[in-house]
């Protein structure tokens, strides 16, 4: 089985490389990867494998073994591009101002459509169905994960696999976490409004600016106060805007915050929202300005299945030796597929793709990220050895 999903994954090679590169040459946004679902289109209809549109970007696939009823394992792959300008020099940059694949999403994309293939070849050598989403908007929420589950995705599946490309690898190792791994992701949107004016005549204008101020130096301390102790589920709450449109001598009549909270925990998750407003209650009351709170909800707590990620752990071994295969660490970061660990069993691992020989080493979301392309026969035949193990 190793040796045969091993063969076909060599022989495709080129062709997986050629589809990523299309990819990253010609990216879209969130909810716009147009060119993306007209390549996964044409690919799948030319390999004879069923498939159908979920959303305007989305597609569902279906590669269906002997005995299909009997188990549904699912693998997901993303396929939206960030606005970052690309800075790499090679042949396949993308083409789109402002746009590129600085997440690795296009050799998600790439490695399913190559798992794809192989399962379709061989679909009489295992039992069950795999279904193969490939899905839109993972960088903007809501996430186009939780979209494509309220259209019905995950009906009947009993178990979801994702790989998630990873420079903090080498290419040619894998990584795996059981558990809580990827954290929960809430943006949070603070406006202070009061009554803007000269700086020097205090009696009749608001101290907006010092407000805002203290409301963001409050809600940072959230975070020490529960990170005081050393503790397995870190929090982070950090702001990166702070727009306070006045000058020097002029105090403005609104002040703009936007931060984010990073948790593992949901309970704390939602204990955290309500001090941050209790904060921003308090605090402009005693300035005699008003604050406004809006966090948006995004991405919850992506949760591992320990039992399932173990069993895939071991899968991987056989696959590609014992010694390529990692632990690796929890990350504060946030996934979108972590909808999909709180529906059904569920695993996201990390395939290794930086190579310090070719000078691959660039980390994700920056201009000069790449991948070693070796990673896509890995990858494609890895997914396609662990779906059909799950089925048995």
């Amino acid at each position: 089985m190793i040796s045969r999903i091993k063969s076909i994954a060599k022989e495709q090679k080129n062709d997986i490389v050629e589809i990523r590169r299309y990819l990253h040459e010609f990216p879209g946004l969130s909810f716009e990867e147009y060119n993306a679902v007209q390549l996964i289109h044409n690919f799948l209809t030319s390999w004879g494998i069923e498939h159908k549109s979920v959303t305007v970007t989305g597609i569902v696939a279906t590669v269906r073994g002997k005995n299909p009823d009997c188990k549904t394992i699912a693998l997901r792959a993303d396929t939206d591009a960030l606005p970052i300008q690309e800075k790499n020099k090679c042949s396949y940059k993308s083409s789109v101002p402002g746009v590129m694949h600085a997440c690795g999403h296009d050799a998600h994309t790439a490695m399913l459509l190559g798992a794809a293939y192989i399962l379709n070849l061989m679909r009489d050598e295992f039992e069950g169905t795999v279904k193969l989403i490939f899905q839109p908007g993972e960088e903007k929420l809501p996430g186009g994960a939780s979209i494509m589950i309220e259209r019905g995705v995950l009906k009947g599946v009993d178990a979801i696999i994702a790989q998630h490309v990873y420079p903090d690898l080498p290419c040619g190792e894998v990584g795996f976490y059981a558990g809580d791994y990827m954290a929960s992701c809430d943006e949070i949107n603070i406006t202070i409004s009061g009554k803007g004016g000269h700086a020097a005549k205090i009696n009749e204008r608001s101290n907006t600016t010092v407000a805002a101020a203290k409301i963001l130096c409050a809600i940072s301390d959230l975070s020490s106060e529960f990170n005081k102790e050393e503790r397995d589920n870190p929090i982070i709450i950090a702001f990166g805007s702070f727009v306070a449109d006045g000058t020097y001598n002029v105090i403005p009549d609104k002040v703009c915050l936007k931060g984010t909270m990073r948790t593992f925990n949901e309970d704390e998750r939602k204990s955290i929202k309500k001090k941050i407003k209790k904060i921003c209650s308090d605090i402009s009351k005693s300035f005699g300005v008003k604050a406004k709170v809006k966090i948006e909800e995004g991405y919850p707590v992506l949760i591992n299945d320990v039992d399932f990620t173990e069993s895939l752990r071991s899968y991987a071994k056989d696959y590609m030796g014992e010694n390529a295969v990692m632990p690796i660490p929890q990350l504060m970061t946030a996934e979108d597929f972590a909808w999909y660990s709180h529906k059904v069993r569920s695993c996201m691992y990390r395939i290794g793709t930086s190579n310090l020989e070719k000078g691959i080493v660039s980390k994700q979301h920056t201009p000069t990220f790449d991948i070693d392309e070796d990673a896509l026969e890995i990858g494609s035949g890895l997914m396609a050895y662990l779906a059909i193990e799950s089925l048995r």
